[in-house]
């Protein structure tokens, strides 16, 4: 049954204390067919798709508020969203009920209510990305969204050595694109890492927060390593400011990336906050 009383627009920054709660919702997604996570007036995104569906659901207009502001054609495993609603629904039935009305792409994989003072990107402490690469002669069809093909054999131990220089706190003004006023370009960086699975490699990254583009241009950089087009330094280097702008050959496409976890103080979602629909 639909909630009763006034059906009032729930909007980000909205106080709404007295009457609305806050759910937070574990959401999985294939990025190729929406324009990035962000709500666009005349593109798909994964907000727009998200809002439809709690308004289909509350007959609340419902804005929502994500962790990470993944770019067009990129995914998500553990992206974290938040919104505030009226409606009285236990959370178990938010996230089957939304299942139903979201595309096959999009679907949601657990929810929790939290405390009203929750902000999905603002109480987030770090971010997990994984970029995939499929090293091998040629591209498979299968995979051909979800990852970057690469044709020619990457030295893996290069990139992992090259990615160490990443650890730590750095100005990344040489791996983003031009900031806005009063914005910084440095970011702490707590892990880098470069492996291989098969013909897969994965390239983790964690930090309190990345900047546009910082991820995609830094594994480019890191790919030029692996197939010798790029000294093993020239992450340093870039880092030190020997090198203001990367070049266009060091920037992937935007289908390899994935954003895999999202940490907070305290769990968010534990075995009992995820639900099988």
């Amino acid at each position: 049954m639909a909630p009763q009383g006034p059906m009032k627009g729930i909007e980000e920054g909205s106080s709404g204390q007295d009457s609305a709660r806050r759910i937070a919702l574990l959401v999985e997604y294939e990025g190729t067919r929406y324009n990035g996570f962000q709500l666009q007036a005349s593109a798909p995104t994964i907000q727009g798709e998200l809002e439809k569906a709690l308004k289909a659901l509350t007959r609340e207009n419902i804005r929502v508020r994500g962790a990470s502001r993944t770019d067009a054609g990129a995914h998500a495993s553990g992206q974290v969203v938040d919104f505030a609603t009226c409606a009285s629904y236990p959370v178990d039935v938010f996230v089957k009920a939304l299942n139903w009305h979201l595309p096959e792409d999009i679907k949601i994989r657990g929810g929790r209510e939290t405390p009203f003072s929750f902000h999905a990107r603002k109480s987030a402490v770090a971010r997990m990305y994984r970029y995939s690469l499929l090293n091998s002669p040629w591209p498979s069809p299968l995979l051909r969204n979800t990852t970057c093909w690469v044709r020619y054999p990457l030295n893996i131990a290069d990139m992992q050595l090259a990615a160490s220089s990443l650890i730590g706190e750095h100005d990344f003004s040489a791996f983003t694109t031009t900031l806005l006023a009063g914005r910084s370009p440095v970011r702490r960086i707590g892990s880098w890492t470069v492996g291989k699975e098969g013909e897969l490699v994965h390239i983790d990254a964690e930090a309190n927060g990345f900047l546009p583009y910082q991820i995609r241009r830094t594994n480019g950089l890191l790919t030029d390593i692996g197939l010798g087009k790029a000294p093993i330094d020239s992450v340093k280097a870039a880092l030190n400011g020997q090198a203001k702008t990367m070049e266009q050959r060091s920037s992937l496409p935007a289908k390899g990336l994935c954003l895999m976890h999202v940490k907070y103080e305290e769990a968010l979602f534990c075995d009992k906050d995820t639900h099988e629909t």
